[in-house]
């Protein structure tokens, strides 16, 4: 059986006290992880120790990037045994926006994965098409493409890894995509995982939907069959509309 999973991405967004209102209100609102339904927050990662002692283990809580280095002389950077010592259980990979305006190439994203892994991190591997390639109907070779990366990890070490497909179109843009555009890709994503993994695998992956998923379509998105939840931004950061998209996914 597959988890389902609601994931808010708070991104670069928030100063201390807005941090701490926003927090606190989840805390008294949000719904604790379950068996079958986790939810589980991204912070920036300043926030992540504070909010990580004040958890209880309701929720998960994430970082949204993490060195591809173990340690040493990366000015800057956090490695996956500094966010694991503080108790962070998740990391995201391979963001839209870390892969285009940081570059992130393949090799990088595969780095991020390996050491995530071995220091006991689980990942949302993050994939998606602009909107050139989906006009020019390269989509769904961009994302196998993408998908392909994964082959370069054992069975146990994929059932560490949820993905999320963004629609890069779709994010930020006031573009929406249809239930019917994304039950589409996430369908092609299942077919995927079966090529490279087995069916197995593929039917315990939890696969994500991360673009402008809100409170108004989050209802019909998570309708579609192989839609198991919701990698959220701009509406993760009202604890009343995170609420709402979490009730829709239950």
């Amino acid at each position: 059986m597959r988890k389902k999973i609601i994931a808010g991405n708070w991104k670069m967004n928030l100063d201390i006290d807005a941090a701490n209102k926003l927090y606190s209100e989840g805390l008294s609102i949000w719904p604790e992880t379950s068996e079958d339904t986790a939810v589980m927050i991204f912070p920036p990662s300043i926030y992540l120790q504070d909010f990580i002692q004040r958890n209880n283990g309701r929720f998960e809580i994430g970082a949204q990037n993490l060195s591809p280095y173990e340690n040493g002389a990366y000015t800057g950077e956090i490695s996956a045994s500094q966010l694991k010592s503080i108790g962070c259980t998740m990391v995201l990979v391979g963001h839209s926006e870390r892969r285009i305006l940081y570059e992130e190439h393949e090799e990088v994203l595969k780095q991020k994965i390996e050491s995530a892994l071995k220091h006991g991190l689980k990942v949302i591997y993050c994939c998606g098409e602009s909107l050139t390639e989906r006009e020019e109907l390269r989509h769904m070779s961009k994302i196998q493409n993408q998908l392909a990366l994964l082959k370069e990890f054992s069975i146990n070490e994929i059932k560490s890894i949820s993905i999320a497909y963004e629609p890069i179109w779709a994010i930020g843009t006031g573009k929406t995509a249809s239930p019917e555009q994304a039950s589409e890709m996430h369908d092609f994503i299942r077919k995927e995982l079966t090529n490279l993994f087995g069916s197995e695998i593929a039917n315990t992956t939890s696969v994500l939907y991360g673009g402008s998923c809100s409170p108004t379509n989050a209802n019909a998105l998570f309708k579609c069959e192989n839609i198991d939840g919701g990698l959220i931004g701009g509406a993760a950061l009202d604890a009343h509309s995170f609420l709402s998209i979490i009730e829709a996914l239950e």
